[in-house]
């Protein structure tokens, strides 16, 4: 490996951190990097003061020009838009190097699904200067120089997108293993559905968002209170008691997760947020198109367990 791809590949972790909380779909974090990389390739390296500023530079504002384009696009997404599971470890997304334990689980909280919904109710300018100065912490002056604007415009960025945040942030911290005992409950419920086996699931201002992008059957808008979710969920199961779903555990950007499966085919992938007792929101991901590289890849994994 030549000293100009070795370099590359030494930021390329944090380089993909940045453009998947940016985008939230790893193709689209992957073409951006791929972009970084050709422009890269035929840059003067030797020339360069900081290498590393000038690649995220490049990164973060060629994900920005796709952010734009990718909400004018989402104007016209049929339904709620929900982002794209991170199959592999997230750890190596997360790493910017010389983080302490504290860093580094806030980094791994940043890379979390719900956490990546939340980012979606940013401006793409925001969610940028947002990412560059609380997530991997570059100053406002170093992020106003990433971004091209002034110093001042990049704090009332940050500041308004960290307040919006902070207004929308799910009011309750819960630990993964609380978060896997409510997945549990959730299961068992669908096992044996009855109303108030399910209603008991979900506190009274439960919310329920899907996303079936106009290919699959989803709720077109987002579903609020106990009663709806049960109703909704009671009737998921009455519709699929000739073929039951089987749901399969899995950890995804750092969290826990259900995998639904109808036969051999990934119809759904959920995830929770809840205060320990009851489900305060879920998310539901069924578009066939974003669940492919997820299923390929708990297909792969099994296959290659299988002949170890």
């Amino acid at each position: 490996m030549d000293q100009q791809t070795a370099l590359f590949q030494q930021h390329r972790p944090r380089l993909f951190g940045l453009a998947y909380r940016m985008l939230g779909t790893p193709a689209d974090a992957e073409d951006v990097l791929h972009d970084a990389w050709l422009r890269w390739h035929a840059q003067d390296t030797s020339a360069l003061d900081d290498p590393e500023a000038w690649l995220v530079t490049v990164t973060t504002r060629i994900a920005l020009d796709r952010l734009r384009r990718a909400k004018t696009e989402r104007e016209h997404y049929a339904g709620p838009w929900l982002p794209e599971p991170l199959v592999d470890d997230p750890a190596p997304a997360a790493a910017t190097g010389g983080d302490t334990p504290e860093t580094a689980l806030q980094r791994d909280q940043t890379l979390t699904l719900s956490f990546l919904t939340l980012l979606e109710r940013l401006g793409p300018d925001e969610r940028a200067a947002f990412l560059l100065n609380e997530v991997f912490d570059y100053s406002h002056a170093e992020a106003a120089a990433i971004l091209g604007i002034a110093e001042n415009a990049c704090r009332q960025r940050v500041h308004r997108a960290r307040a919006r945040l902070r207004e929308d942030r799910p009011r309750f911290n819960v630990d993964a293993r609380a978060q896997q005992r409510l997945l549990q409950r959730f299961v068992a419920a669908m096992e044996h559905p009855t109303l108030d086996s399910l209603r008991a699931l979900f506190a009274e201002d439960a919310v329920h968002i899907s996303d079936g992008g106009g290919v699959v059957t989803a709720t077109l808008h987002a579903l609020h209170g106990a009663d709806r979710l049960a109703r909704l969920y009671l009737q998921i199961a009455h519709n699929t008691r000739l073929q039951p779903l089987r749901y399969t555990a899995l950890t995804l950007n750092g969290a826990p997760a259900l995998l639904a499966w109808s036969g051999d085919t990934l119809t759904t992938v959920i995830w929770i947020e809840g205060d320990g007792e009851h489900i305060r929101a879920i998310h539901a991901l069924r578009h066939p198109g974003k669940l492919a590289r997820l299923a390929a890849t708990v297909t792969n994994r099994a296959a290659g367990a299988s002949l170890q």
